[in-house]
């Protein structure tokens, strides 16, 4: 198993975060095994692009709700680390609402 599981679509409230507040956030180290995805689908041009992130961020971003992770961006990040035989992948953490 690579990812908890896949969903299809964001569950949570949006967040409004811009992309230099995303940049703002320490990125931290996130199993795997505790994403769950928000897109069911891959382009294999951007998995297989060695350039892939020149105009995007170098980590995936995961939102935090409801105790759950989500994979919001990153998800071609996310599969080639488990590629690669590796459990973690190197993330963004925003969590909405309140932590259990």
């Amino acid at each position: 198993m690579i990812f908890r599981r896949v969903g299809d679509g964001r569950p949570y409230p949006d967040h409004g975060l811009t992309q230099s507040q995303w940049a703002a956030i320490a990125p931290t180290q996130v199993r795997l095994d505790d994403l769950t995805t928000t897109k069911t689908t891959l382009d294999l041009e951007t998995l297989l692009d060695t350039d892939s992130t020149y105009f995007g961020d170098l980590f995936a971003h995961v939102v935090g709700w409801k105790g759950e992770l989500f994979l919001e961006d990153g998800l071609h990040r996310a599969l080639r680390a488990a590629l690669q035989q590796r459990t973690m992948v190197h993330a963004r953490v925003h969590t909405i609402g309140k932590q259990a």
